[in-house]
This record gives C-alpha cells, sequence and structure tokens, in this order.
C-alpha cells in the first residue's frame, strides 16, 4: 500500500465536524465514501491532523491514508478524490509520504484563525463564517492581553469539558489581533490545541476587550488552572484551522506574510 498526504479546505457549516460519526455527515465521512468508490469497495481509513468540531472551518487541513492496490500518482489522486468531492470541501495538494509519516504525531506546529464580525448586526451572508460580536471592542487592551498567552503555560482554564487529553501543557509560538473594516482577525500558532481552547482564547480577549475582564488577568486565569474562569467560548462558525507545520517550527513575522 501506498501512503497519501493531502491538504484540503472546507466549510464547516454542514458538517457535523471532521470526526466520523454514525449518521451524521463529517469530513473523514465523506472522504471515506469517495476512497470505498475508488477502490470497489476496500475501506480506507482516513487520519486528520485535528478533528474540528461541527461548524469549525478550514484553509489548510492534512490527512493521510494507506491506498490498496495499484500506485496512483499524486496529481491524479488530487484529480480523482476532487471529481468525487461536495461543493463544500476541495483538495488543493497531494503527495506520495513515507509509511513513517504521520498527519498527526509528525505534527511541529499549528495555526487558527479565527475573525470576529462587528457590525451592529447579524451579517446573514458571514453569519457562518464569522463569530458576531457587535459590541465595540478595545483593540489596545486585547493585544496588551495576548501577550499573556505567549509560550509554554498549563491551559487547563482554556479547555473545555470533554476532552481526552491530560497533559494541557502547550506553548503559543504566536498570537496577533489585526483590524481589517468591521472585522478583527485573530491568529494563533502552537505546537498543539486543546478541545474549543482558540474559541476559548478568543472569548476571553472578546471580554477583555469589551470591558468585562482586565488585562491583568489573563496571568491569573492561567495560573488558576480551572476552566470555570473563562466562561465566554466564541462561536464555531469564526473559527478556521488555516496551516499546519511539519517541517519547521514558524518563524515569527515572516513565516506569516509567506504564508498568506
Amino acid at each position: 500500500m501506498q501512503r497519501y498526504k493531502l491538504i484540503l479546505a472546507y466549510d464547516g457549516t454542514l458538517f457535523h465536524g471532521f470526526q466520523k460519526q454514525p449518521n451524521q455527515r463529517t469530513i473523514q465521512g465523506v472522504i471515506e465514501d469517495a476512497l470505498l468508490k475508488m477502490t470497489k469497495g476496500k475501506h480506507v481509513i482516513v487520519h486528520g491532523s485535528g478533528r474540528t468540531d461541527a461548524g469549525v472551518h478550514a484553509k489548510g487541513q492534512v490527512i493521510h491514508f494507506d491506498y490498496p492496490g495499484n500506485v496512483i500518482p499524486a496529481k491524479n489522486m488530487l484529480l480523482a478524490l476532487n471529481a468525487l468531492m461536495p461543493r463544500d470541501i476541495i483538495f488543493l495538494d497531494s503527495e506520495l509520504v513515507n509509511d513513517d509519516f504521520h498527519v498527526q504525531y509528525s505534527t511541529k506546529a499549528k495555526w487558527y484563525r479565527y475573525i470576529i464580525n462587528q457590525s451592529r448586526f447579524t451579517d446573514p451572508f458571514r453569519r457562518n463564517y464569522t463569530g458576531h460580536c457587535p459590541y465595540k471592542l478595545d483593540m489596545l487592551k486585547m493585544k496588551k492581553a495576548a501577550t499573556y498567552l505567549l509560550g509554554k503555560h498549563d491551559f487547563t482554564s482554556f479547555a473545555a469539558s470533554g476532552g481526552q487529553i491530560v497533559d494541557k501543557v502547550r506553548t503559543i509560538f504566536y498570537i496577533n489581533l489585526e483590524q481589517h473594516g468591521d472585522e478583527i482577525v485573530l491568529d494563533v500558532i502552537g505546537d498543539g490545541f486543546l478541545y474549543n481552547m482558540v474559541r476559548i482564547i478568543t472569548g476571553l480577549l472578546i471580554d477583555i476587550g469589551h470591558g468585562q475582564k482586565d488585562v491583568e488577568d489573563v496571568e491569573k486565569i492561567i495560573l488558576a488552572k480551572d476552566r470555570q474562569q473563562v466562561r465566554n467560548t466564541a462561536p464555531a462558525s469564526g473559527l478556521y484551522l488555516y496551516h499546519v507545520f511539519y517541517d519547521d517550527l514558524p518563524k515569527k513575522y515572516n513565516l506569516i506574510a509567506k504564508i498568506d
């Protein structure tokens, strides 16, 4: 069997997350159904770099699978899968990789982006792709608060219940907020993320920008290791898995400019 690594993008609005679930439309399920047709009935297990939740989108999700039978050129695999995909999934790149590559365990870092829509009323054309917050937010406070999250910390306070991971120590390499019209874009790059971690971080920064919490509270919240310290979780609709790093750890701002 030959192992394939593919990069894909998807609109998560009509999916019940990435992971395959009974009687639910999922990213993994749709791809495995397509591979079942290509292999004429042989089940192929698809592995993802991360299990995005219902409503969460991806610009750079990565998967791998072992394909039985004759080796198909990477370009042809890309074309074949795209021909079988619904309109809310597209494969962007495909390559043949060695058997020791694992889409999850070989990961060096992940980049998530969250988009906050600050229009007064919910925009019907952006409601599925942003998190709506009609309040005026203090960007300077939000940026100062974000700096406390940089580095290696125990992020227990930022992990939703239901996660299976015991070790909640993670390292955030880069975090940045920028205003673009009536949208605030939050970029976070780290060596890994806990269940709902980016959405909880976003919720905290919104609370700080709205004056419901102070900038200095971030350090206290981290040290508390208590999920109840952050009650606001931003909606799934504004979250994107933007890029997964495999070769090198990210290099600050020049990397952001390069990938964008």
